[in-house]
């Protein structure tokens, strides 16, 4: 039996118990998946679990607070619901994890680089073990998935579900937890003055639609979020590189050590901005000063979350 037919069976022994199922179905071509909501057995027809299906279905759990509802996870997915458990953001009890073990999903931003033109509308794509196949105006592309692979797949340590009711597929051999990916070294590597020019030229691109925020499965207060406030004024509306960046430092903030780097953000930004290494960089401040990473445990709050008069990793007194 296949993935797919496991879960979809999976899924229909849970479906009477359970208001609705969300999963993902093909988008508004082969090449892109939207998430699904399934509520009747016809509805698992449409599901795919392919490479394609990449959207963090954790986004939506906080939405049906007070309902019992099914959540198609792959590793990062589950990191994002622990965390969501851990901060009470939602109640164990209602909702029901079907977990998939992940070889990774592909990226639309090298998809579209990799494609000899754009590639307006996808007549078909076929997905084989190692290769897809993207047929445009009749003319057939084959990429190899390794070469499209989300930069956040090659360095997944949690290729598999750590929290889930129900498990789809074998498990991984143990990955190491410490890799790094080269463009998160290189930014790093710059000196203050080239990474203020680096964001001074990036966020003039930013047209403030706030993708990144409605997509983040951990930003949970867009109702009274700080760049809608009116009273207090703390942001304009006004699109310069300065408050775009402004905008993007208070929301990074407001999710350190709470990011479980799933990348929605980033893929979500409709003109590419790599959001992923401001939260990649205050992530790995927090792990190295609190020795803590979000989503991992359900008994761990993130540390910024917390008040300790002396932090046992802070030497305080050795000042």
């Amino acid at each position: 039996m296949s993935q797919l037919e496991e879960l979809k069976a999976a899924i229909r022994g849970h479906l009477d118990s359970l208001d609705c199922v969300i999963g993902w179905e093909e988008g508004y071509d082969p090449l892109h998946a939207t998430p699904l909501f399934i509520h009747t057995e016809a509805d698992l027809d449409r599901l795919n679990i392919s490479p394609l299906a990449v959207h963090n279905l954790a986004t939506y759990a906080t939405g049906f607070k007070g309902t019992k509802i099914g959540i198609v996870v792959r590793g990062c997915h589950s990191r994002s619901i622990i965390e969501l458990l851990t901060e009470k953001l939602i109640e164990r009890d209602e909702v029901v994890l079907f977990g998939l073990c992940c070889d990774g999903v592909v990226s639309q931003r090298k998809i579209r680089a990799a494609l000899p033109a754009d590639p307006g509308f996808v007549e078909a794509v076929e997905i084989g073990a190692d290769e897809l196949e993207i047929t445009i105006a009749g003319e057939k592309t084959t990429l190899k998935v390794q070469d499209v692979l989300a930069d956040k797949c090659r360095i997944c340590a949690y290729p598999d579900p750590l929290l889930a009711d129900v498990l789809i597929g074998e498990k991984h051999a143990e990955r190491p937890n410490d890799v790094g990916l080269a463009c998160q070294d290189d930014f790093e590597a710059k000196s203050g003055a080239e990474k203020l020019a680096f964001w001074q030229d990036t966020m003039s691109r930013c047209i403030r639609c706030y993708a990144c925020r409605n997509v983040c499965p951990m930003c949970v207060c867009q109702d009274y979020c700080i760049a809608g406030s009116r009273d207090p004024l703390w942001m304009s509306q006004e699109n310069t590189p300065a408050e775009n960046f402004m905008f993007q430092m208070i929301h990074v903030s407001h999710l350190t050590g709470r990011c479980t780097e799933c990348g929605e953000c980033e893929r979500a930004c409709p003109v590419d901005i790599p959001l992923m290494l401001l939260r990649r960089y205050m992530n790995k401040q927090v792990r190295e000063v609190f020795g803590h990473q979000a989503g991992i445990t359900l008994d761990k709050t993130p540390p910024l979350l917390t008040f300790q008069v002396e932090e046992a990793r802070i030497k305080e007194r050795d000042w």
